[in-house]
């Protein structure tokens, strides 16, 4: 049994309530000015004030004692909606996007997407985990100990499963968690292009099921958009998925307001995300349903498109959570800092909800609330050590990955 003590930090964490924050409990953080934090083989023993704190540890060996010198301690980044696992880059396609070339268009000329799955399907499980292993340690030393990873550059059968064994590969090689999603649905491949509807026969009548034998995807996502998958054609996919017990995500309303996130949630989606052109109804509909709005603001800045409403949508009362989007099409970054400081800088959250965002909500939002998230008793001493006395240093100091001084993965310093 090991246990460690980190005393003298000022300590900011949301507290878990059993479902995801919204509205004004969005901006709700206990703090402790003068804190401490006991770990004993992994997780939280104890965290409050210190003499408090100190006063439970008084009668245990304690194995190693750290003196934050006031440090700000805030729990690590959980990153829900990733695209880690690719290979290739697109950087041809972002000058053409610096030209006025959009996202759609590209992709309807076999570009985007398409051409990320030639390169996966013509790599080798091997490469394909070296590369998104890589990614992800990147992401840790920017302060994300967990993260889901979303496969859909494969849009084969083999393909598609490659990549899943690839993904799981990157939890048994770094200490970061990771949670794996199918999106076989995320484009329809070349081969299909004549005749969508075959290829949504071979997601639900072959793929889904080979996923789910497999047992490594624990949700299934979709990207509901014009000239990609219909409402009718997601909904038909995500009950699919749902009837062999798959949780669901969808990539909704990103581009125009197909009704994605009233679809999300019918369906009782855990999340949607995007949601750059969702209607107030879908919105709404979501708060009723507890849906998780998952907001991408690194995307926007990359397709220089206007945020997604993310104050209004704590106004509405709808839970959001924040990510990176990581791809190599429309925004290569691990960076959750990043995030942040778009979140409170673009989009007008506080830094107290932001931090909810990118850490409590983050992991409601891939169903790992009850065990990281928020530092509070019996979850995983996953914290982040900051540069600064408040979490509103990721903001302030824009563009300083320096401010994260250090990452803890279930009390062992890992970055």
């Amino acid at each position: 049994m090991i246990r460690k003590l980190f005393r003298n930090a000022r300590i900011f964490t949301p507290l878990d309530r059993g479902w995801p924050l919204a509205g004004e409990e969005q901006g709700h953080l206990a703090s402790w000015e003068r804190g401490a934090l006991l770990v004993q083989d992994g997780q939280i023993q104890a965290v409050g004030e210190q003499g408090d704190v100190l006063k439970l540890a008084s009668g245990l060996e304690i194995h190693q004692e750290m003196d934050c010198r006031g440090l700000c301690i805030i729990p690590g980044f959980v990153d829900p909606h990733t695209h880690l696992c690719f290979s290739g880059d697109r950087e041809k396609e972002f000058g053409e996007r610096l030209k006025g070339v959009s996202y759609l268009e590209i992709l309807a000329r076999g570009g985007g997407i398409l051409s990320t799955v030639r390169e996966v399907r013509s790599a080798s499980q091997e490469h394909l985990l070296e590369q998104t292993l890589g990614r992800a340690r990147r992401a840790l030393c920017l302060g994300t100990t967990t993260l889901e990873i979303k496969s859909g550059y494969g849009l084969d059968t083999d393909s598609e499963l490659k990549m899943l064994r690839a993904i799981h590969g990157v939890s048994r090689a770094s200490p970061v968690d990771v949670v794996a999603t199918f999106m076989g649905a995320h484009a329809i491949p070349e081969e299909h292009l004549h005749c969508p509807e075959a290829y949504v026969e071979l997601l639900i009548q072959e793929m889904l099921p080979a996923v789910k034998a497999q047992g490594i995807a624990r949700f299934c996502d979709v990207f509901c958009e014009k000239g990609v998958f219909t409402l009718e054609q997601s909904s038909r996919i995500l009950t699919a998925a749902k009837d062999l017990g798959l949780g669901c995500k969808i990539h909704a309303d990103e581009v125009n307001d197909t009704g994605g996130a009233s679809l999300a949630a019918r369906l009782g989606a855990l999340s949607a995300e995007h949601l750059l052109a969702a209607s107030q109804e879908g919105l709404q509909a979501m708060a009723q349903a507890k849906v998780v709005a998952v907001l991408l603001p690194g995307t926007a800045l990359s397709l220089r498109k206007p945020y997604a409403m993310g104050r209004g949508m704590i106004q509405l009362g709808v839970p959001v959570a924040l990510a990176t989007d990581c791809n190599p099409g429309s925004c290569y970054s691990e960076s959750m800092p990043l995030v942040f400081a778009l979140a409170v800088l673009g989009m007008g959250l506080s830094a107290e909800e932001a931090l909810v965002g990118a850490t409590l909500n983050a992991a409601h939002a891939i169903g790992l609330a009850t065990k990281v998230g928020s530092l509070e008793v019996g979850k995983q001493a996953d914290f982040l050590i900051l540069d600064g006395g408040s979490p509103a240093v990721l903001a302030y100091r824009l563009g300083a990955p320096s401010c994260i001084r250090e990452v803890y993965k279930r009390g062992e310093r890992v970055a």
